[in-house]
């Protein structure tokens, strides 16, 4: 007989069946998803792979409930934790930073540029935990900074966000996701704007805190370069709809549908070295 605990550890974090989002829009009502149903689970990581406009993010955006209100209509159940963010929206208020948080894409337009990232960490830091004083939670912030790999953390502190490189800022919007100790983080094109040595580093900074934590993930991207490294599952979307679902490995090297194929296809490859072509473009061979 399976122990109440083990039952407890059986639980999604995120469990979604069946959701539906119509948008509305200037030309008429539009279904941008239609019909999805996954899970994510403790310590793994679950990616949405498709192109732009196939619904992947509009997906992701409805399950933390940061849709327009009175633009988006939701149906189907999304539960975060046990709670059902779409029969009660008032549900995605209380988990949003707490259960769950979000790595948003571009970290140049998700940071003020006005105020320090130590004055933007801290906030995020006692809106979880407000009984924290402001020295506690410039502690606990240095500690967060330390995790993510900002050297000389307590430096950077008083810091703007343009004295960061890309990939800085986008730790340092991990280590904001991770302030409120979140046990899922939905992770929206997080490499997509830095470069690919960047992008390897964050990605791996990301799987060694999931190691360390056992946090879920669910992660958006429209790269299987990226969705290869880092998923458990992956789930194809195109049209709204999931084409293609299993297991990273078997997606990424049997896919069983033409547009997973085309996705692959259009992953760029180093071609073979030749040897013999001369360095100088146009020279007498």
């Amino acid at each position: 007989m399976t122990s109440p605990e083990g039952s407890a550890s059986m639980t999604p974090l995120l469990d979604v069946r069946d959701l539906q989002i119509e948008l509305v829009t200037a030309h008429g009502v539009v279904r941008a998803v239609d019909g999805v149903s996954f899970t994510v689970g403790r310590g793994e990581t679950v990616t949405l792979i498709g192109e732009s406009g196939s619904g992947k993010s509009t997906t992701a955006m409805g399950v933390l409930g940061l849709l327009p209100e009175g633009l988006a209509v939701l149906s189907g159940s999304v539960r975060i934790g046990g709670r059902d963010v779409v029969a009660d929206p008032g549900a995605a208020r209380a988990v949003r930073g707490r259960t769950v948080s979000l790595i948003p894409q571009d970290p140049m337009t998700a940071l003020s540029p006005v105020h320090t990232v130590g004055r933007q960490l801290g906030d995020a830091i006692r809106l979880r935990h407000p009984g924290l004083s402001r020295a506690q939670a410039r502690d606990k912030g240095i500690d967060l900074l330390g995790q993510v790999r900002i050297t000389r953390p307590e430096t950077r502190w008083k810091a703007y966000p343009h004295q960061f490189s890309g990939g800085m800022l986008q730790r340092i919007l991990i280590a904001i996701a991770l302030a409120g100790d979140p046990e899922l983080l939905v992770a929206d094109e997080p490499t997509s704007a830095l470069d690919a040595t960047v992008q390897a580093s964050v990605l791996d900074l990301l799987m060694e805190l999931q190691e360390r934590t056992g946090i879920g993930m669910l992660m958006i991207t429209h790269d299987l370069g990226v969705a290869r490294l880092v998923s458990d599952r992956i789930h194809v979307m195109k049209d709204g709809r999931f084409v293609e679902s299993g297991p990273a490995e078997r997606i990424v090297d049997k896919p069983a549908e033409p547009y997973t194929r085309a996705l692959l296809a259009a992953v760029p490859r180093l071609g073979a070295w030749d040897e013999d072509e001369t360095a100088v473009p146009g020279a007498a061979t």
